[in-house]
């Protein structure tokens, strides 16, 4: 008895294999494709942004420390997106404020100056964040989607050898091929999703902890400048 299998390198490319797919199946791997031409215009998108913005903070605390006049500094970068400045606009912010009036209470005033630039370097951080939840959502999703489409091919193969009354390759391998190739795509979205995220995620909290650093250095600089006002 001999087996029939029609397993020719056009059946089996991924053009024949989607085309000779279930209806369902093919819903499946344009979600899946889809969700990868989403997942890496986010990672380009995100890895371009980040370095962008490690490189203007190089430059803002470098021309930070060498300033000598904090006000002047203020007027000329104080209107800056970066999320550097936007820590430095709030601690001024606050200092005049706090410093409008003639008596400084000062253990006050720093509190306030920590809020003020805590609270800032947290809503910087939330908006740098921004669509990487759908690195995770996709990472996470994928590869239950694709599993969806591998069960839904079997099922099918199932239902074939059903219908026809045959166990041969030529029967089953094309439902086998497809409800795998749905597979292959769901790793294929998720596994750049969860690398992309991981590393993204790493170098967001290295931009955090830059903030703080930059926060708690202004916070020292304005409370000498609190101590030096005192005894005048």
């Amino acid at each position: 008895m001999s087996v029939l299998l029609n397993t020719d390198a056009a059946t089996m490319s991924p053009v024949a294999l989607f085309l000779q797919a279930d209806i369902v199946v093919k819903f499946v791997m344009l979600g899946l494709l889809a969700a990868s031409i989403w997942t890496w215009t986010i990672i380009v998108s995100f890895a371009l942004k980040l370095g962008r913005t490690r490189t203007k903070i190089d430059r803002f605390e470098r021309d930070f420390w060498k300033a000598e006049d904090i006000d002047a500094f203020h007027r000329i970068e104080g209107d800056s997106d970066l999320p550097i400045a936007k820590v430095f606009s709030s601690g001024v912010a606050e200092w005049r404020r706090s410093t409008a009036n003639g008596a400084v209470d000062r253990g006050g005033t720093r509190e306030r100056l920590a809020t003020a630039m805590g609270a800032s370097v947290a809503h910087e951080i939330d908006k740098l964040s921004d669509r990487l939840n759908i690195l995770a959502t996709v990472g996470a999703v994928a590869p239950f989607v694709g599993l969806f489409g591998t069960v839904w091919g079997i099922m099918r193969s199932f239902t074939g050898i059903a219908q026809q009354q045959s166990t041969s390759l030529a029967v089953v391998a094309p439902g086998i091929a497809e409800a795998l190739f749905a597979t292959a795509i769901g790793l294929f979205a998720a596994i750049p999703a969860v690398i992309a995220y991981n590393r993204f995620s790493h170098g967001i909290n290295r931009i955090e902890a830059r903030l703080n650093r930059f926060a708690d250095g202004f916070h020292a600089t304005l409370s000498r400048q609190l101590e030096t006002e005192a005894r005048r």
